[in-house]
């Protein structure tokens, strides 16, 4: 049978879309719009964040 990972959470800052296009609202020679491209800081442009580390506890 196949092990599944299970799915990583999504990032609550970004909804799971890291890497946005902006428009700066100026054109290029061609028409086209200039855009900036913009990454979620808190996943660092993954799209998803890794759970809290839970407290373990050994011995006694």
């Amino acid at each position: 049978m196949p092990q599944h990972t299970p799915p990583r959470p999504i990032c609550g800052n970004c909804d799971g879309f890291p890497t946005v296009a902006i428009t700066t609202g100026t054109r290029n020679h061609d028409g086209s719009r200039v855009t900036v491209p913009a990454t979620c800081r808190t996943c660092n442009g993954t799209g998803h964040t890794t759970p809290a580390a839970t407290l373990a506890r050994a011995g006694r």
